[in-house]
């Protein structure tokens, strides 16, 4: 049995469950990544706020990913993984490594 959920009920749930891990422009980034993903893969995602809280990552900066992650430059790391930029923000989402 699964949900279907809108933009706003992905945002609210996640955020009644794991409140802290991403900013509510990052959620609408996430959203709109999951739902890509689903439409290019042809496959329905489960909501699982946990696992996309051990699968991606917020950072305020590149410059904090570079803190945590051995890389020089953005297009390094988007050789590496999955980068998402948060409109109107220095913000990323990365899809950890």
């Amino acid at each position: 049995m699964k949900q279907t959920m809108n933009e706003f009920d992905f945002k609210n749930e996640f955020k009644k469950i794991r409140p802290d891990n991403f900013s509510y422009d990052g959620l609408t980034a996430l959203y709109d990544h999951l739902i890509q993903y689903e439409e290019d893969c042809d496959t329905e995602l489960e909501f699982d706020p946990i696992a996309y809280c051990c699968e991606y990552t917020e950072f305020d900066s590149f410059e904090d990913v570079k803190i945590n992650y051995d890389i020089k430059t953005l297009e390094e790391l988007q050789d590496n993984t999955t980068v998402l930029k948060i409109p109107n923000t220095e913000r990323l989402i990365i899809q950890n490594y």
